[in-house]
């Protein structure tokens, strides 16, 4: 089990990275590694007090890592992501189209 604080706000901030680098929602993300996305959103930010060495593979294998990777003070150069992820409310929001007003030329 994981309790030390600085791994633990180590470990989120090296999450965030990954998802960003990858274009991936929290939601596709939780998703992907099996995470509910509240859960995930508690590790990424910092916010669970401890976490289990078990979820810590997780989260690594989603992104083709092993934990030591993941934890590792340098950024991991290779990722690639285990599943294709599913589209979220998100990605999947479609733009309405807007209307121009009209001017009236006097």
């Amino acid at each position: 089990m994981i309790t030390c604080m600085a791994t633990l706000k180590a470990l989120g901030n090296r999450l965030k990275e990954l998802r960003d680098k990858h274009d991936l929602t929290q939601e596709e993300f939780g998703a992907i590694a099996g995470f509910s996305q509240k859960h995930y959103q508690q590790i990424e930010s910092g916010n669970k007090k401890q976490i289990w060495l078990e979820t810590v593979e997780r989260l690594a294998a989603a992104y083709g890592l092993e934990a030591w990777q993941i934890l590792a003070p340098t950024f991991p150069s290779k990722t690639k992501l285990a599943k294709k992820p599913k589209s979220s409310k998100i990605h999947n929001k479609k733009l309405k189209p807007t209307r121009k007003k009209r001017t009236r030329l006097s």
